[in-house]
């Protein structure tokens, strides 16, 4: 497995009576020598340095043998390690590069800048009014979430007009054209409320985002149609191999699921979704129990996932070499029947010697009563 971490670095530099503070980011990718997605990541890292080099970019790149574990402690005993979770493609690396190599909260002093920040960005956080406790909470969350996105602060000046704030301060997220406001008897704690919305409302999904949604516990209860969307995250696929494999068959496309990311459930319209009133009612459904969950992660349909990915493994290896195919089926086979048949062989064994035991007592016990007999007489 490869791992991409950046580590900032604060080293404090006395001559004379200035203090210079120099922060080095630096972006390693943790391999191993024998790792094959390491090796394809290669070609990709190597853009990365090219082009953060050829920008004039602070950020350093690296690499390191996990397998040896020469470097990696010394950066973890003196700096701030960000873990890279996203995928691994040249876009996604650099933007988590500027991510961490920048300031923690980014300030927005005028009307242009915040502008050029939401068209830059499709889901930002900004933090508006002066010192107070929420803002240290605020930074305190962008602490942790920077991995994921980007944290702004701004007066209420340089806002829009068209930006409502019932009161100061205040966190906003801007996304898909509209904005919601952080309010803590409603949507709980800063930082999970963070976790949740800093995803856009609908957008392309891959396994990486999959995995994301379902660290960020979106668990809110609906309380009317109105605000269904902020219980969901909706978004499309390209292609059907995920959700093939998710239910087991084959998907029509296109199609509609629901899917339950903490035990790998799935719900399936009841009927045909048409208008809107129908897919308001089937997300209701299914967040009042009214529509049927199918899947899950039981012992059963565990059972059940690992024969049906083996089918899908095994079933182009037979189609074009029939013989390698019956191989790799037929050898795990083989090795179980002759350890089945070795292990019954040694029952039979004990089983005899046990037997053997019972006839020797049995003719010893014999023995001594006609001993006794002879003595007797």
């Amino acid at each position: 497995m490869v791992s991409v971490s950046a580590f900032v670095e604060d080293v404090c530099c006395m001559k004379g009576v200035y203090c210079v503070l120099l922060c080095d980011v630096v972006v390693l990718q943790f391999y191993a020598p024998w790792c094959t997605f390491c090796k394809q990541l290669d070609p990709v890292w190597h853009q990365i340095g090219s082009e953060l080099k050829s920008l004039g970019s602070p950020v350093n790149v690296g690499k390191s043998d996990a397998t040896t574990n020469t470097g990696q402690s010394h950066f973890q005993n003196k700096s701030v390690k960000y873990n890279y979770s996203g995928p691994r493609t040249k876009d996604g690396i650099m933007d988590f590069a500027h991510r961490v190599g920048g300031p923690l909260i980014r300030s927005l002093s005028s009307l242009q800048l915040f502008q050029h920040a939401m068209n830059r960005h499709d889901v930002m956080f900004v933090y508006v009014g002066a010192t107070s406790q929420l803002k240290g909470n605020y930074a305190s969350a962008a602490e942790e979430l920077i991995v994921h996105t980007y944290f702004f602060s701004a007066t209420r000046d340089v806002l829009p007009k068209a930006v409502a704030l019932p009161s100061l301060p205040a966190v906003v997220v801007f996304k898909d054209g509209t904005y919601f406001t952080y309010n803590e008897e409603s949507d709980g704690e800063l930082k999970s409320w963070i976790n949740r919305e800093r995803f856009p409302m609908y957008f392309k999904i891959d396994s990486y985002t999959l995995y994301a949604m379902g660290e960020s516990g979106n668990i809110n209860t609906p309380q009317s149609d109105v605000n269904t969307h902020r219980n969901f995250y909706f978004g499309f696929m390209e292609g059907s191999d995920y959700i093939n494999g998710l239910v087991m068959g084959e998907v029509i496309v296109p199609s509609l699921i629901v899917i339950n990311l903490s035990n790998d459930g799935y719900f399936l319209p009841p009927g045909a979704v048409e208008t809107e009133r129908h897919l308001l009612d089937f997300l209701n459904g299914v967040l009042d129990g009214s529509v049927q969950c199918h899947g899950g992660n039981s012992a059963t349909q565990r059972i059940r996932r690992f024969i049906y990915d083996a089918k899908v493994t095994l079933t182009p290896v037979f189609s074009q070499a029939p013989l390698l195919g019956c191989f790799l089926v037929g050898f795990p086979f083989t090795i179980l029947a002759i350890f089945c048949y070795l292990c019954c062989k040694a029952r039979s064994n004990v089983s005899d010697d046990d037997t053997d035991n019972v006839v020797l007592l049995a003719s010893s016990q014999q023995h001594r009563k006609k001993t006794t007999n002879k003595k007797s007489d």
